[in-house]
């Protein structure tokens, strides 16, 4: 309870709100650039009895001050972002002894597994498209979204980095073969 929540790249608010159902005492901040998303994800909140304070912003550059916040968030959104910019950030609007959660889907470590998974997802996205009736843009959004992934890094990788960055206790989980991941960390 009190504690002080960023969630990073936060769209319409889902991890916030998830958050606050649990423990409503908590003070959620969202911090993303989609003025759109945050407006949905604001009511989406009332409607549910909570307020989250949003911020837009370019999440490379967060605009809070140093060791500002309790636990910082950021799910589904990495694989999109500079990351050693994004997570150095994370780690100095982080309080002293603060925990970091993070998942997305990564690169999975193992070759056999990854090329599967790309086919996979050709795939489904395809299907999806098609189902949609989707325009061309659309379609031509399919190649990025796998080469998001492809070009990204591993559990292992991430926490490597994360490790450089300066974060402390890093605990991941490789789930699906390695095609997500997540991880909880410290600020030391």
């Amino acid at each position: 309870p009190g504690q002080k929540v960023l969630d990073v790249c936060a769209g319409t608010n889902v991890i916030g709100i998830e958050l606050l159902k649990k423990q409503p005492q908590l003070e959620v901040v969202a911090a993303d650039r989609s003025e759109s998303m945050q407006e949905v994800g604001k009511k989406r909140a009332q409607r549910q009895g909570f307020e989250i304070e949003s911020h837009i912003c370019d999440v490379h550059k967060l605009p809070f001050t140093d060791n500002h916040f309790d636990v910082v968030t950021l799910q589904y959104a990495t694989r999109h972002l500079r990351v050693i910019d994004v997570f150095s950030e994370i780690n100095r609007v982080l309080k002293p002894g603060g925990h970091f959660y993070h998942c997305d889907m990564l690169r999975p470590g193992n070759k056999v597994v990854e090329r599967g998974y790309y086919i996979y997802l050709k795939a489904c996205l395809a299907l999806i498209t098609r189902a949609y009736r989707c325009g061309p843009a659309s379609r031509k959004c399919e190649q990025y979204f796998i080469d998001a992934i492809r070009l990204f890094y591993s559990t292992d990788e991430l926490s490597d980095l994360m490790k450089t960055l300066g974060f402390t206790n890093i605990e991941d989980n490789s789930l699906l073969g390695g095609t997500v991941g997540t991880h909880k960390a410290c600020k030391a």
